[in-house]
């Protein structure tokens, strides 16, 4: 499937479907990028209703790749979604959060003091392979018809089960602990966030999410993305 990089002057045809790479910003939900595109094309192509989705949700906190669907192109969202993901981030080790990333504020801190190189790279070789993981509390998976992000707001306990993901590759950089740089490739349905929290469990510490940076999906880059506001100027101005 052919997407275009956005230098080569492309010329969509939204109604009719294609695909968009986004490099979305930080702050911005996946949905906040769905509504803007929907909205600018609408609106300059003088039609009421036009199908946009996006294929693999993005934290607000987290920045990088979104893949956006139009039209037709809407019915392929599952292949995106499908795909395998790499991400590139920072852990904070000795403190951990109820969302298990910076959007919640920390709720314990723990010891960091026999942290070292040698336990880092002896721990992370547990986390490469074929897994099973608990999602965090705070994410959009439904419960009973609702997302787990409402209840865990509401102080409602639930009992999460894990789920299968694989894990293809987990580098860590250590030299500014207790910042933790790392590349992870991964399976759908992997949660950085988690893989954060478990991290930290591993290394009898705490750890969660302060950046993400979602860097490809499949075979597409975060490079050959367009910037949001470049985006809507070309709809505004070159469509």
């Amino acid at each position: 499937m052919k997407i275009e990089h956005p230098s080569s002057k492309p010329q969509y045809d939204f109604l009719a479907g294609t695909a968009l790479l986004i490099d979305k910003p930080k702050g911005w939900t996946s949905f906040d990028v769905v509504n803007k595109i929907r909205y600018k094309i609408s609106h300059k192509l003088g039609v009421k209703r036009i199908k946009v989705g996006h294929a693999g949700t993005l934290d607000p906190m987290a920045t990088g790749l979104l893949i956006i669907c139009t039209g037709k192109f809407t019915k392929k969202i599952s292949e995106f979604q499908g795909m395998d993901k790499s991400y590139e981030g920072t852990i904070k080790l000795g403190e951990t959060t109820p969302s298990y990333d910076a959007e919640t504020e920390v709720d314990q801190t723990f010891p960091i003091d026999h942290i070292t190189p040698t336990l880092i790279e002896e721990k992370r070789h547990q986390f490469i392979g074929d897994l099973s993981q608990y999602p965090p509390m705070y994410s959009a998976i439904k419960v009973d018809g609702q997302p787990l992000y409402k209840k865990a707001r509401k102080g409602i306990v639930v009992e999460v089960k894990p789920r299968p993901v694989s894990i293809h590759k987990f580098n860590v950089e250590t030299s500014k602990l207790p910042l933790l740089d790392f590349e992870v490739d991964c399976s759908k349905g992997t949660y950085i966030r988690s893989l954060a929290f478990d991290m930290g469990k591993a290394l009898d510490s705490g750890g969660h999410l302060v950046r993400l940076v979602r860097t490809s999906i499949g075979k597409y880059p975060l490079e050959a993305a367009w910037n949001i506001d470049d985006f809507i100027n070309y709809v505004e101005n070159e469509l």
